[in-house]
C-alpha cells in the first residue's frame, strides 16, 4: 500500500465524519437522558465527537433489541452459509474504508497511523472473515451408544452476548469479540471504551450496510458504571466478554454472581516476562524484539514484554543494546508515518505510567534511557537495570513503554522469576537449546509463549491467560466459538 504523507492523513482526518449517535435496533439514536460526553485526540485535546452518554435505560433498549433480533431468527436460525457471506461482506468493506478508518483510529487513540494502516484495520477484517469461514465448516457430534439410542451432541449460539472493549486496540477487539459471536448465531452488544468509541460505531455502521439485521449488533457508548456495569448485570444477557484490567474483570464475575450467573469470558492485565537463558544467541537481535514487545503501540499492550530477566552471562551487553534500541526509537505525531509511538492515551493513564517510573526510581532501579515524558501525553521509551523482585515496576502492570532488566544466575532462578507475579497472559523464551525450549516454554505459566520471537499468535491459535490474566474462555481460533455457544446433548430412543 502506497503511503501518505503526514499533511495528508491530517487533511483526511479533517475532512472526517465522526459519528454521533449509539446504535440500537438498527437507529441511530441519542442517549434517553440525552446525556452525552466528549472523546478528545490525545496529542493535543482536540474534541473529536459528542457521543452518547448511555446509561441503564439505553442498556435495557439494546438488550430487549438484541433478544428480539435473536428470538426471531433472522440472524440465529439462518445457514451458517448466509451468516458467512454477509459477515465476509463486512469484511470486504472494512478493507475498502482501511485508510479512513485508520486515520479515525490513529486521532482517536493516539496509535502511529502506519500501525493502523498495515496491522489494526487489516488484522480486524481478516478476523471477521476468519471465524465467519470457520462457521460452516464445524461438525457437531453423535456419542457412542447401543443400537436402541441416538445421543446428539450440539452447540447452539448461548443468545445475547455483551461485549466490552478496552481502548489500546479499539476495532482489533472488537473483531475478537464480534467475530466468533456473530458467527455462531449470537446477538451482541458492544460496549467500547469511552476514550476511543469512534471505530466501534463506524464498524458497526458497515455491518449494517453488508446486511447485519437491525438489533443483532448493537454499540452502546458511556461511561463504565452507567453503562458498563447495567450490561453486566443485566438479567436477559446471557454472557459477558471483556478484555481490559484485572480489577475491572473481577467486578464482571461479581455482577454475573449477583444477577443471573451469564457466563463470563474475561481477557485481563499481563506482565509478561521475556527470558534469556544463558545459551541464548544473538543479543542484538534479541533486543530489537524486545524493543517492539515493549514499546510497540506505547506499550500500552497486555502482553507487551515489561519485564526482561537475563542470564548473567548476557546481562550487560542486553542492557546496553535495549538502551540503544529505546534511543532510536521514534516518538511524535501519530499521524506521521515515520512515528514509532504517538501519546498516550489519556491524562490519567500518562499519570500512572509516569507515577510507576517514579516509584521505580525510587525504589533503586536504574535507568538507563529515557525515564520522563517527550512532550504532551508522549513518553519517552524506558529502559531500567538493576530491577528486583520486590520493585513495584516488576509486580505492577505498567502499560507503558517502560521495561525493567533483572540479572539471574541461573536458567531455573530465571523461570522462577517469570513465574513470580500474580499474572501470566504471555512469555518470551530465548534459547538454542531445541530440548530446553520444550521444557522451559511448559514451566512458564503463560497462555501464551513465544520462543526466540515476541508472539501472540495469530488468529488460528487461542488467546488467553493464566491466574489473574484470564478466566472462562479464549480469545482467537476455534476455541472463540465455544464460549459463544451452550452445548447440549439430544437424546433419541429408537425402540418408538
Amino acid at each position: 500500500m502506497l503511503m501518505l504523507t503526514k499533511t495528508d492523513y491530517a487533511a483526511i482526518a479533517r475532512d472526517l465524519t465522526y459519528p454521533s449517535k449509539a446504535l440500537i435496533n438498527g437507529a441511530w439514536v441519542a442517549a434517553k437522558s440525552g446525556a452525552t460526553f466528549e472523546t478528545c485526540n490525545p496529542a493535543d485535546g482536540t474534541v473529536l465527537a459528542t457521543l452518547p452518554a448511555c446509561q441503564a435505560e439505553d442498556v435495557d433498549a439494546a438488550v430487549a433489541s438484541a433478544r428480539a433480533a435473536f428470538e426471531s431468527g433472522v440472524w440465529s436460525e439462518v445457514h451458517p452459509s448466509a451468516r458467512k457471506a454477509i459477515l465476509c461482506k463486512l469484511a470486504d468493506l472494512i478493507a475498502e474504508n482501511l485508510v479512513e478508518l485508520a486515520v479515525m483510529e490513529a486521532i482517536d487513540a493516539g496509535k502511529p497511523i502506519s500501525d493502523c494502516l498495515g496491522i489494526d484495520v487489516p488484522e480486524t477484517a481478516n478476523c471477521i472473515r476468519w471465524h465467519a469461514e470457520a462457521q460452516d465448516k464445524l461438525y457437531d457430534q453423535i456419542a457412542p451408544s447401543a443400537p436402541t439410542g441416538l445421543g446428539l451432541i450440539v452447540r447452539e449460539p448461548i443468545g445475547v452476548v455483551g461485549a466490552v472493549l478496552p481502548w489500546n486496540f479499539p476495532l482489533m477487539m472488537m473483531a475478537w469479540k464480534i467475530g466468533p459471536a456473530l458467527a455462531v448465531g449470537c446477538s451482541v452488544i458492544v460496549k467500547p471504551a469511552e476514550q476511543t468509541s469512534l471505530t466501534a460505531l463506524r464498524l458497526a455502521e458497515l455491518a449494517l450496510e453488508a446486511g447485519v439485521p437491525p438489533g443483532v449488533l448493537n454499540v452502546i457508548t458511556g461511561m463504565g458504571p452507567d453503562c458498563g456495569e447495567p450490561l453486566g448485570r443485566h438479567m436477559d444477557v446471557d454472557a459477558i466478554t471483556f478484555t481490559g484490567s484485572t480489577e475491572v474483570g473481577r467486578k464482571f464475575l461479581e455482577y454475573a454472581a449477583q444477577s443471573n450467573l451469564k457466563e463470563v469470558c474475561l481477557e485481563m492485565g499481563g506482565k509478561s516476562a521475556a527470558v534469556v537463558l544463558e545459551d541464548a544467541k544473538d543479543i542484538d537481535k534479541i533486543a530489537e524484539i524486545q524493543a517492539n514487545a515493549i514499546f510497540w503501540n506505547m506499550g500500552e499492550n497486555c502482553t507487551a514484554n515489561s519485564r526482561i530477566i537475563c542470564h548473567e552471562k548476557h546481562y550487560d551487553a542486553l542492557v546496553a543494546a535495549m538502551a540503544a534500541q529505546a534511543a532510536a526509537w521514534q516518538v511524535g505525531d501519530q499521524m506521521d508515518p515515520a512515528t514509532q509511538n504517538g501519546p498516550l492515551v489519556s491524562e490519567e493513564h500518562y499519570a500512572k505510567v509516569s507515577g510507576l517510573v517514579e516509584t521505580g526510581k525510587a525504589q533503586g532501579g536504574r535507568v538507563v534511557c529515557g525515564g520522563s515524558g517527550a512532550g504532551g501525553l508522549m513518553f519517552q521509551p524506558t529502559v531500567f537495570a538493576e530491577i528486583t523482585k520486590d520493585m513495584d515496576i516488576f509486580q505492577q502492570e505498567i502499560f507503558g513503554p517502560v521495561v525493567g532488566i533483572t540479572k539471574v544466575a541461573s536458567d531455573d532462578e530465571a523461570i522462577a522469576l517469570a513465574n513470580a507475579t500474580a499474572y501470566g497472559l504471555a512469555a518470551t523464551l530465548y534459547t538454542a537449546d531445541l530440548a530446553k525450549a520444550h521444557r522451559y516454554a511448559r514451566k512458564l505459566k503463560a497462555g501464551t509463549v513465544g520462543v526466540n520471537a515476541y508472539s501472540e499468535g495469530e488468529i488460528s491459535t487461542p488467546f488467553g491467560g493464566f491466574k489473574a490474566s484470564g478466566f472462562g474462555g479464549r480469545d482467537n481460533g476455534i476455541h472463540a466459538h465455544e464460549q459463544y455457544t451452550e452445548l447440549k446433548t439430544i437424546w433419541i430412543n429408537l425402540e418408538i
